[in-house]
Parts: C-alpha cells; structure tokens; sequence
C-alpha cells in the first residue's frame, strides 16, 4: 500500500517535473550570467526550491547587496509557504510524525500544494514523498544542465533564455488577472512600481533587493485596502440551527392570539405555548356556555 501511494504521487507529479525542468534550465543559464558558477548554481536548486525566489535572490547576488536584504527579499517572496504548510499540515491530521513533515514541508511548493489538496484520499507520508521527489529532480537537474550549457551557449541565446522566463510569468499572469480585479491590481500596482524604481531619480539609487521588498508589500497592502475580504455572516449559521431543531425566538407581534410570541422548530412555526390560553379559559370551549 505504501509503495502504491509512492507511485501514485510520483505520476500525478509528472507534469510538474517537465515543467520544473524548463524554468530551471533557464534559470542556471542566467545565473552564470551573473558570475554564480555550475556547483553554485545547482546548489542554490537543491536547497531551495523556489523559482520566484531564486531569481529575486540572484539578483541581490549579483548586486553584491548585504545578507539583511537577502533575509528580507526571501522573507516577502516566500511568506506563502508558510500559509500553505499550515493549510496541508491541518489535511495531514496527527498521523504524520514531526520529521516527515520537514520533508515535505521542504519540498512544499504552489504546484506540489496544489495537487496534494486536491488528492481524494487521505495523504500520507510515501505519497508526498512521491510527490515532491521528481519535481526536486527536475529542478535541481535542470538548473545542472542551463548552468552547464551557459558557459559555451552564445551570450544571445542565454539573453534569449532570460526573456523566456519573464514570458513564463506573463503567461501566467494575464488569465488570472483578466479573471479576477484583485490580482490584475496587484500587478499593474507593482508593475508601475518597479518602472518607478528603475527610471525615477531618486528612487533608482534603492537596491534591487529592497525595491522587490516595497513593491510586493505594497501592492499587496494596496489590494488589501481596496478588495479586503468579507467577514462571514450569521444568516448561514442561524439557519443551520435552525434546522438542527434549535428554538429561535421571535419578536411579539399581533398577529398571533393573545399578542403571544411564536418558536422556530424544526424548519416549522408554531405558537408559544406559555402564551397560549388553556382549553379551559376559553370561551369557546366552556360547557354550557350562554352563546353570545
């Protein structure tokens, strides 16, 4: 059964692996660009994991900028993960020891998050370590081979190379933002940004890494502002009460006999009975009883 589950999250994996693998040739073939050498540049694969991050990074590397800005840029970037982890450590359950969860957590990225919450059946320990193994592989081996091929490629093929990653993002970008307001918001907020970081005098003195910094913070803090994120009502879980056969008073009104009030039970309205007269007090129901 463990071996199953291993094989199950390794296939399902298998598209995220070739995907990983194209990014990351581009990304090795930059980073020698930048002065990073092969041995550094599979490293930084290896032990990271994270395309945004990475590239945010190479380029604090390439500044020479100090080990606080890296800390920060890292910080902003790769906050996300730490909300994922908590979203798939609450599906794992407590059947998951402490150490397997570093693993995983490890190799927790959007697309391996994504697949594990969508799996149908309960996840385990072999299944995520099938699904996170491949996708380590193919990121790891690609940056390996575009480090490796950009020290002999011609300088225009690796400048080709880098402008196809920024083309990867655009992909990505447009049909969400074309869906939804918030993140079309948050891009044209940090788009305009970065140009201003880039051009404006002044601004364009502010490091690489410091610029990713403030952008990302405030375009967020921006869209936060300006689409926050309605709080639940209390119709839904009223109703639910309701239906579980929980009484719910209601206001006195005339419209019931003897101005009484009326309970909610079981989806059905009926009259109080504390306000109600007895059979005994009223007219109608007296035995020998003069009629009017």
């Amino acid at each position: 059964m463990k071996y199953k589950d291993y094989l199950t999250g390794m296939r399902l994996s298998l598209p995220v692996f070739i995907g990983y693998f194209a990014v990351s040739f581009g990304f090795g073939a930059l980073a020698v660009t930048k002065g990073v050498s092969v041995l550094q540049s599979t490293l930084i694969s290896l032990t990271n994991l994270t395309s945004a991050g990475q590239f945010a990074g190479l380029s604090v590397i390439a500044a020479a900028a100090p080990l606080l800005e890296m800390v920060l840029t890292q910080l902003v970037i790769n906050s996300r993960y730490a909300l994922m982890s908590l979203a798939l450590g609450q599906r794992m359950g407590d059947r998951i020891g402490l150490l397997p969860r570093f693993l995983i957590a490890f190799h927790n990225t959007d697309e391996i998050f994504a697949l594990a919450m969508k799996h149908d059946r309960p996840l385990t320990v072999p299944f995520m370590m099938g699904l996170g193994i491949l996708p380590m592989i193919g990121w790891t081996g690609g940056t390996l081979l575009g480090a490796a091929a950009g020290t002999f490629l011609p300088e225009i093929v690796r400048t080709s190379l880098s402008v196809a990653l920024y083309g990867m993002f655009i992909a990505i970008l447009v049909p969400q933002a074309k869906k939804s307001k918030p993140i079309l918001c948050s891009v044209l907020t940090a788009s305009a940004l970065a140009c201003a970081f880039r051009w404006l005098p002044g601004l364009r003195e502010v490091s690489e890494g410091m610029a990713i910094v403030i952008c990302a913070v405030a375009a967020s803090l921006l869209c936060a502002l300006l689409f926050p994120i309605g709080e639940e009502r209390g119709e839904d879980a009223s109703g639910e009460a309701g239906e579980e056969g929980q009484a719910v008073s209601l206001p006195d009104n005339g419209g019931t006999p003897g101005g009484g009030s009326e309970r909610r039970e079981n989806g059905r309205q009926t009259p109080d009975r504390e306000n109600v007269p007895a059979a005994a007090d009223r007219p109608s129901d007296r035995k020998g009883a003069a009629a009017p």
